[in-house]
């Protein structure tokens, strides 16, 4: 099958209008498709049941993106197989219900649980900071920094977007923290991404409370879904 048609096949799997699915359904729907390989599972009843998506990304271009969802381990188990190359290395992402199969079949390191916080629009209050100012990237996504002698001291981004969902970044430097910078870039690019049509998604790690504190002072709420995420390999 061509990834067109195994693109076809996945929708029927996936819930592109959650946020707990909307990472894999960006990777496996509607990233370049020229940069992703595609596989997918099917039970006995030729039913799809699962798909790994693998993607080369700008943010690491010798250690490619993976995001796994099936209904069943042994079906993640046949998708790692098909999916991956012995002795090469994965940033992996799966949900939280397939973690056993991961540890399983994978040699996971720097392990990470994530909660994906989505924006609640009617808990978000646009905030005005004249020291905010718009930097898009050179593809024209949005982007909002602060700067200080010439320097983005804390900025604001997106690391993907699909037509309905867009995951976001912040971060500040350690010495302009505790400023509310961060809030103001953040909130810049929230109002930016509302008037694109996009929902924004923020993904932190569990333990990370002074990102989640963040997060939720913008109008961010907890969705329950939770990804597992690390640095990833096939075990031999």
């Amino acid at each position: 099958m061509t990834n067109s048609d195994e693109r076809t096949a996945v929708r029927q799997f996936i819930d592109e209008a959650s946020p707990a699915d909307a990472f894999a359904a960006y990777y496996a729907l509607h990233h370049n498709p020229s940069r992703v390989s595609l596989f997918t599972h099917r039970d006995s009843a030729n039913r799809i049941d699962g798909f790994l998506v693998q993607a080369q990304t700008g943010m690491d271009l010798f250690r490619p993106v993976v995001s796994v969802r099936a209904a069943s381990d042994q079906a993640a188990l046949s998708l790692f197989q098909t999916g991956l190359a012995p002795n090469r290395a994965y940033y992996l992402t799966a949900p939280l219900s397939l973690a056993n199969a991961v540890n399983q079949h994978l040699i996971i390191t720097d392990p990470e649980l994530l909660l994906i916080y989505r924006l609640d629009p009617a808990k978000f209050e646009p905030q005005i900071n004249v020291m905010v100012v718009s930097n898009p990237t050179p593809d024209g996504w949005p982007r909002f920094e602060i700067n200080a002698n010439g320097v983005a001291v804390a900025s604001a981004g997106v690391n993907w977007r699909s037509p309905r969902f867009a995951e976001v970044y912040v971060y500040t430097e350690t010495a302009a923290r505790s400023r509310g910078w961060g809030k103001a870039v953040l909130s810049a690019l929230t109002a930016a991404l509302i008037k694109d049509g996009r929902l924004p998604l923020y993904f932190v790690n569990e333990q990370n409370t002074a990102s989640i504190r963040l997060a939720e002072s913008v109008g961010f709420v907890d969705t329950g879904a939770r990804e597992y995420t690390g640095q990833a390999s096939l075990k031999g």
